[in-house]
């Protein structure tokens, strides 16, 4: 049987910019082995959850996975604890979060503390959260963890009651929409407090803590010596944590080994990636954390990816790095971290693989405009190349081109897994 190896390119796709002269980063890139691979194989446009929706990775990663989020989706929180090793059960609230920096008045000046705040720092802060924090407003406990840089999760875990994921997000950035979080098209520059969605205790109680919470840990955080430290170095303080994306349950997701009769493994930094890995019934891979060189990161995961190749059947691959330029609007920066992943990633796996013997396919979770500044609904290019896939007349791997490739538009990021398991199976014709 063929190996399948599906690489999903964080936040790759964008649109054309005046900077690049007309093109887009990925257009603009460096890419001569992700163009060597559309040649060799099929292209198109997908999108990653349906035209109109502005998917979070989560709501995306489920959808081009094969699990209908309108199905499937129970909210980013519990899909980031169970990646990042806090276990839950039904009626704990689970949240995604962010440390902020904020102004006295509650203005948000940062989302991500000027993403300089390192994963050390962010670990004493939250160390200092766990030990001192009390929620009072209702019996509860709660479980704070930082995981990468400025991101950490929050689970509340009522003492003898349920809470419920009806509520608002603090952070402005993200709305839900049908229970997904997807991108506000003009975000608010001030911390919200949360609300409830429903007139029911649960969601009272769940925004009522929440609410404490942000309260009480932005006292710590304001005087603490991490803090300190930062302003006499002149950078942001981390002195808020932003909530979104609330879950008080684990989705149940059917197994992909048992659905499609292959060994899936998975290699991805982020706990929301390898949250829906284990429950998808993935094999998570062990890596170290990012070190920020993302020319040894990205050489690192192949060697890994290498390693244990023999192993199992199929691999989902999420590599992180273009979605952070794109979020800073920074477009020469994104061609250039896309051109990495196709030197540093993509060249040492081609020349390591048998394309006789493997399906590739290469896509995107989303696209993160640099000129938004956040992920948007555009369709995301796709190839899929190796064992029985026929060639289209397309020579290039890029948005405009794959909208000339022959597997067309997907409207729903749903239909790509069954089209890959098909290419593993029986070839692509």
């Amino acid at each position: 049987m063929l190996k399948l190896i599906y690489i999903v390119i964080d936040g790759m796709a964008d649109r054309p910019l005046e900077e690049l002269n007309g093109l887009t980063p990925l257009e603009y890139a460096s890419t001569p082995n992700l163009d060597g691979l559309a040649k060799r194989g099929v292209t198109g446009l997908m999108y990653t959850v349906e035209k109109g929706v502005a998917p979070e990775s989560d709501v995306a990663v489920m959808s081009i996975l094969g699990y209908d989020p309108r199905r499937y989706h129970t909210g980013r929180g519990p899909l980031e604890a169970i990646g990042a090793g806090i276990e839950m059960k039904d009626g704990d609230l689970a949240l995604r979060c962010n440390f902020a920096t904020v102004g006295g008045d509650w203005e948000l000046i940062d989302r991500r503390v000027g993403r300089s705040l390192t994963s050390e720092e962010a670990a004493e802060l939250g160390s200092a959260i766990n030990k001192e924090v009390k929620l009072e407003s209702h019996p509860a406990d709660f479980v704070f963890k930082t995981t990468i840089g400025h991101r950490a999760v929050l689970v509340i875990k009522g003492r003898g009651i349920k809470l419920s994921a009806d509520i608002t997000n603090t952070d402005p950035a993200y709305v839900k929409l049908e229970g997904m979080g997807i991108a506000s098209v003009k975000p608010e520059r001030m911390v919200k407090r949360c609300e409830p969605l429903k007139d029911t205790p649960e969601a009272k109680a769940a925004a009522e803590l929440v609410n404490e919470f942000t309260v009480k840990s932005r006292e710590l955080l304001e005087k603490h010596p991490i803090n300190v430290k930062r302003v006499e170095e002149g950078k942001l303080k981390a002195n808020i944590v932003l909530m979104r994306d609330a879950g008080d349950k684990t989705p149940k997701l059917f197994n992909l080994n048992e659905k499609y009769g292959l060994r899936f493994a998975c290699l991805a930094d982020m706990p929301v990636e390898r949250g829906i890995a284990k429950l998808a019934g993935m094999e998570v891979i062990p890596i170290p954390p990012p070190t920020g060189d993302l020319k040894n990161d990205y050489g690192f995961r192949v060697e890994r990816l290498l390693e244990v190749l023999p192993h199992f059947d199929a691999f989902y691959i999420h590599i992180k790095g273009p979605d952070e330029p794109g979020h800073d609007g920074d477009a020469r920066r994104k061609a250039e971290v896309i051109s990495l992943v196709d030197e540093e990633f993509m060249a040492p796996l081609l020349s390591s693989v048998k394309l006789s013997e493997t399906v590739i396919c290469v896509t995107a979770d989303h696209a993160t405009p640099c000129s938004l500044k956040a992920h948007s609904d555009d369709p995301v290019p796709i190839l899929i190349a190796g064992g029985g896939v026929e060639e289209d007349e397309v020579q290039t791997f890029s948005e405009r081109s794959c909208a000339l490739g022959k597997l067309g538009l997907l409207e729903k990021g749903v239909e790509l897994m069954p089209i890959l398991v098909k290419a593993v199976k029986a070839g692509l014709t």
